[in-house]
């Protein structure tokens, strides 16, 4: 039976642009852009998640908005469920410390980033709601 891993990521607006990061080198999927998140813990909600993830990898504090969409994905080697919120920038100025680097992107612009197949329909939600 394949593991079954619980993520949580975020969707964080500033000015209109929305925060990506590139997935570090040792990560599944290296290389990948990704709304910033990681594996939730046990004992840990999605939203306490969040939070810590964003900080330990970006150097940012969010405040979750609301659950934008739960997505449920088979990978050859695991089962993914991966729950997508929209938060606020509270503060901090983002650092790459868990990841290769970030950008501010518009939302336009995240068809050019490679994304996990499990994030498709997040990147295609956001681009179709701006165009």
């Amino acid at each position: 039976m394949k593991p079954h891993i619980e993520v949580a990521a975020a969707i964080i607006w500033r000015q209109g642009r929305i925060l990506i990061s590139q997935r570090d080198v040792n990560a599944h999927l290296s290389g990948y852009w990704e709304f910033p998140g990681g594996k939730r813990e046990a004992g840990e909600s999605f939203e306490e998640c969040l939070v810590r993830e964003v900080n330990e990898e970006l150097n940012v504090r969010v405040g979750i908005q609301k659950l934008l969409d739960t997505i449920s994905y088979e990978y050859p080697e695991k089962h993914v469920t991966l729950k997508f919120f929209y938060c606020d920038y509270l503060e901090g100025e983002p650092r790459a410390i868990g990841c290769l680097q970030f950008q501010w992107v518009l939302p336009e612009q995240l068809s050019c980033y490679q994304f996990p197949p499990a994030d498709g329909p997040i990147v295609k939600r956001i681009m179709d709601a701006k165009s």
